[in-house]
């Protein structure tokens, strides 16, 4: 090690003890206090699925009660021990225990594998051993694990988090904006459980230098040292631009001081949901699919739209007349508003909505604009107003809660829409889209979609084109699940919404 890269490391040290101090709080610094923070947060994982296998057959229990069945006679609770043990096991099989590093579409993949094949393993070794009772019984309970675990998980993983129990410390190998653009995405996504505990570098390192908020431990002759003082196993490799030679060499070395080393290569726009990796002869290789070009998915993804718009024209019913009604008795004017956007290969069509606005609201926009400067500066923006003074009581209302948009169950019927996709834009947005306006109108616009769960309103017009680019890049059925599930989630909160 030469002086000048000793003594740069002296002058983090205080920055890098600072790190440590803290992370002796949260149970980071010694082996044994690692260990038993990781076995509580698999405890807490496997209490939670427990709890809720338990609570799922419960349900069943009183449910079948009510309906005159008598389900404890053919269905015990002993019986329940074997088929939550073979789902824990699965589950733990598939690393969901604690599951660090996976993202929301794979860990919904895994936790959907695992229902299934827990269905399949206890049919087989309950047949011809049970009842037309107990087949239902297992049905639904696989049912409500279905739907329910993903939740769970959710809550358990919040909870473990709110604990400082949640999340494993991980070292980012390289600096710069790369780096930088690693550390806000670690930070934005705690769900993967990625604390990053200081970055490092192949150059001169700053002395006592930080990056986004991370202190800079030095060279990268460094960070093993701080690895095994601290435990840590897991290195993220954010060095795009580095040489072959030097790449392959580095890698090398890390794999003698990390058990998990995470290569992030220079693939801007595209994530694991659309990439797999390849061995052609024993070289590496990594497949990019598109699957909006897969006519099976897109069949899929049509079924799911037509079975979601059917159960929920339905149930939704009640709902949709006493909104209507309330818009009707707030102002005079019609009940719908429809206007018309871009469909898919950039096919006009009207979008339906509940009507929101005061009559004439296009032409009072565009004396308001004319008169005032700031206001024109947020639309152009924005292309929305976060105080719009054309926006009625109910329709404010009706905007926060998204509800304004539950018409567009028509257009998804008549398949001009989907449940999820990117923002249907208006055509005077055509030229404000630029060149990514092709690849977003490859797909059918959505009710809701990766706009409504990153930002809503408060992401600029710009930003949102880069966020539908990415989903229409990287879409899948697994991707428009978690969708849906966040969009659940952001109308509960109702942030960002007006």
């Amino acid at each position: 090690m030469t002086a000048q890269t000793t003594l740069t490391t002296e002058a983090v040290r205080p920055a890098i003890r600072a790190v440590q101090s803290v992370d002796l709080a949260s149970g980071f610094v010694g082996r044994s206090l690692k260990s038993a923070r990781q076995t509580l947060v698999r405890l807490a994982l496997v209490f939670s699925d427990v709890l809720l296998a338990f609570a799922v057959w419960l349900a069943a229990v009183s449910l079948l009660g009510v309906l005159g069945s008598d389900p404890i006679s053919g269905f015990a609770l002993a019986d329940m021990v074997p088929n939550v043990i073979v789902w824990v096991g699965l589950r733990a099989a598939l690393g969901l225990y604690p599951g660090y590093g996976l993202a929301q579409v794979e860990e919904l993949r895994r936790q959907t594998f695992a229902v299934f094949a827990t269905l399949a393993i206890v049919s087989v070794f309950a047949l011809g051993y049970g009842d037309l009772v107990s087949s239902v019984m297992l049905l639904g309970w696989c049912l409500g694990l279905l739907l329910l675990a993903p939740l769970a998980r959710h809550l358990a993983k919040r909870l473990a988090m709110r604990a400082a129990l949640w999340g494993k410390p991980v070292v980012v190998l390289g600096t710069g904006e790369t780096g930088a653009r690693v550390l806000r995405a670690l930070r934005r996504e705690w769900q993967l459980g990625f604390e990053p505990l200081a970055v490092f570098d192949d150059g001169p390192s700053p002395a006592g230098g930080m990056l986004e908020s991370v202190p800079h431990g030095g060279n990268l002759d460094e960070a093993a040292t701080l690895a095994r003082d601290c435990g840590v196993d897991t290195a993220i490799f954010v060095m795009p631009h580095a040489r072959q030679e030097h790449l392959v060499s580095f890698l090398d070395s890390a794999r003698t001081n990390f058990r998990h080393v995470v290569v992030i290569p220079d693939l801007r726009g595209v994530t694991n949901s659309a990439v797999t990796a390849r061995d052609i002869a024993g070289t590496l290789g990594v497949e990019i699919r598109h699957n909006l070009l897969d006519p099976w998915a897109q069949r899929a993804k049509r079924m799911l739209d037509v079975a979601a718009v059917l159960i929920g024209g339905i149930l939704l019913t009640p709902l949709l007349l006493t909104l209507a009604l309330l818009v009707r008795v707030e102002s005079r004017g019609p009940i719908f508003y429809a206007d018309k956007r871009m469909g898919r290969d950039g096919k006009l069509f009207s979008c339906v909505k509940f009507r929101t606005m005061v009559p004439d609201a296009e032409a009072l926009l565009q004396r308001m604009l004319a008169e005032d400067a700031e206001m024109r500066k947020e639309y152009l923006e924005y292309h929305k107003l976060r105080r719009d003074p054309r926006v009625t009581r109910v329709g404010r209302f009706l905007r926060k809660t998204s509800l304004d948009e539950l018409p567009q169950l028509w257009n998804v019927l008549r398949g001009e829409m989907s449940l999820v996709g990117p923002r249907p834009y208006l055509p005077r947005e055509s030229e404000d889209i630029g060149a990514a306006q092709d690849e977003i109108l490859r797909a059918t616009p959505g009710i809701t979609g990766p706009w409504q769960v990153t930002g809503r309103n408060d992401t600029s017009f710009a930003q949102r084109v880069e966020i539908d680019t990415h989903y229409v890049d990287n879409w899948s059925v697994w991707l428009d699940l978690v969708l849906l599930a966040r969009t659940v989630q952001c109308l509960l909160i109702s942030r960002n919404a007006y």
